[in-house]
């Protein structure tokens, strides 16, 4: 997690810095007033125009500050709780870390205890579920690096969760379960067609699989495991809208989640497409790059192409991407060719 610690008065400096030492891959951010000879970061614009440009960009903010200043200036910006950053507002004396935005899946609640811990002060933290010691799904989707699809039902099945309402959780691999095992309300089950045969308020199913019923079932919701490697192939100058229409048709056919791709891989002359690069940093994806010598050490099951290897020296590009970006997982999908965008996705056994 990339954190900015943002302070702007002379207590809050103080504390700033002593709570910089002690986390590891955070920015100081000073007012130019508190300048010293050290590494931090200072600033001499509006408070009004850094914290929502580092909003955008950090994965979680530590303000020490007035809680209502923090909530006055990135109001205006927040979008959903799967984008906004994780938000911990602290007074200056350090008594307090409030656990402000994002708790569960921007992880502001976790957060928020950490920085407690560092000051000898209290975590403060409102989440009902929290609260009342239930494991919320979309806590446990982070912890377990998981998406949660579609969004908008964490609310109905957090809901359910605290009312003691029956929930038939269907994990048949096993990624969440232990997390429900002593929560007398769920009953975990291994196959989807067992869940489905249950009756209960709320269903939670926890697979990369696509899940025709989700669209309709309105009580369903998918956590969606991000262990799929897509190795992506394309002409020079192909859009990034085409690689994702491609991407989204290719997994779709072969009945995956695009909520479950884990990375992207390709090869290293394509570092600088342009296309390829917006299509990661669109959907917020590991992007990874091997050599041909990388890629041609891979055991992959399509043929070499002749035109490949003449043109960028790999026998295959997608295919033995995948499998790098995998670990040693599985091909789940052999390369697929769609106008300019070849792509082949594998399983991943750990992820990068």
């Amino acid at each position: 997690m990339t954190l900015a610690i943002i302070a702007i008065t002379t207590g809050g400096a103080s504390l700033a810095r002593r709570l910089h030492d002690q986390v590891e891959e955070a920015e100081l951010w000073l007012p130019e007033r508190f300048r010293q000879p050290d590494s931090s970061n200072y600033y001499n614009g509006k408070l009004a125009d850094l914290l929502p440009r580092l909003f955008a960009r950090a994965d979680g903010l530590i303000c020490i500050m007035a809680t209502g200043i923090v909530v006055r200036l990135l109001a205006p910006h927040l979008k959903t709780k799967d984008q906004d950053a994780a938000v911990v507002v602290c007074d200056e004396a350090g008594q307090h870390a409030i656990s402000l935005l994002s708790g569960h899946l921007g992880g502001a609640n976790e957060l928020a205890t950490e920085v407690a811990e560092i000051l000898g002060g209290q975590a403060i933290i409102t989440t009902a579920t929290d609260v009342n010691n239930l494991p919320a799904f979309d806590e446990v989707a982070r912890q377990c690096n998981m998406a949660v699809e579609p969004l908008t039902r964490i609310k109905l099945l957090n809901s359910l969760l605290l009312d003691q309402q029956p929930i038939v959780l269907a994990d048949s691999e096993g990624f969440v379960a232990a997390a429900y095992q002593q929560v007398s309300s769920v009953n975990i089950v291994r196959s989807f067609a067992t869940a489905l045969e249950q009756t209960a308020e709320g269903f939670v199913f926890v697979s990369n699989r696509y899940l025709p019923q989700l669209n309709d079932q309105s009580n369903l919701l998918a956590l969606r495991p991000r262990n799929l490697a897509v190795g992506i192939g394309c002409n020079r100058d192909t859009t990034a809208a085409e690689i994702d229409m491609v991407v989204r048709q290719t997994l779709r056919d072969a009945f995956l989640a695009f909520a479950s791709i884990g990375a992207i891989a390709s090869i290293d002359a394509k570092q600088d497409e342009v296309g390829l690069l917006a299509f990661a940093e669109q959907h917020r994806l590991p992007l990874h790059f091997f050599s041909a010598t990388e890629l041609n050490a891979i055991d992959a099951p399509t043929p070499a192409s002749a035109y490949v290897q003449k043109a960028v020296g790999a026998k295959g590009v997608c295919e033995p991407a995948a499998l790098k970006a995998s670990d040693g997982g599985r091909l789940l999908v052999k390369k697929k060719k769609n106008g300019n965008v070849t792509v082949a996705v594998a399983e991943i056994v750990k992820n990068l």
